[in-house]
């Protein structure tokens, strides 16, 4: 499933549910694909990611119903930029960015994964 899809009518307190062995909510998923998805779009757009030399579990946020909502506008939006950047690519990015393209295809695959395993578990799923 299209990540749109797989967060697609969650509520705010679906997307923080955690289980009781530690794994990561909805929300946090989120939180993290837009960290990385952002830095990704602003290099293919030729700008400087910020400096990052925390630990990557920092990119798991927890997020209230109004960054929830926010979020998932922002992971929309960053996808959109992401597909209409690689899109008007050169040939010769495209043959740079290849390797990251396929990073943030699996990395996003992934985690959606995670999502959609979750909507299925707690019966959120269509």
């Amino acid at each position: 499933a299209p990540l749109k899809e797989a967060t697609q009518g969650l509520t705010a307190e679906q997307a923080n549910w955690e289980d009781s062995t530690g794994n990561h909510s909805i929300g946090e998923l989120v939180s993290h694909l837009i960290f990385w998805n952002e830095r990704n779009l602003m290099a293919f757009q030729g700008n400087t990611p910020p400096d990052f030399k925390g630990n990557n579990d920092e990119t798991f946020q927890k997020l209230t119903t109004t960054k929830w909502e926010n979020a998932l506008s922002r992971l929309d939006s960053i996808h959109s930029l992401l597909n209409e950047t690689v899109g008007e690519a050169r040939p010769e990015q495209m043959k740079e960015w290849s390797s990251d393209i396929a990073n943030i295809a699996s990395h996003n695959a992934y985690h959606t994964g995670q999502i959609v395993y979750i909507r299925k578990m707690r019966g959120w799923w269509k």
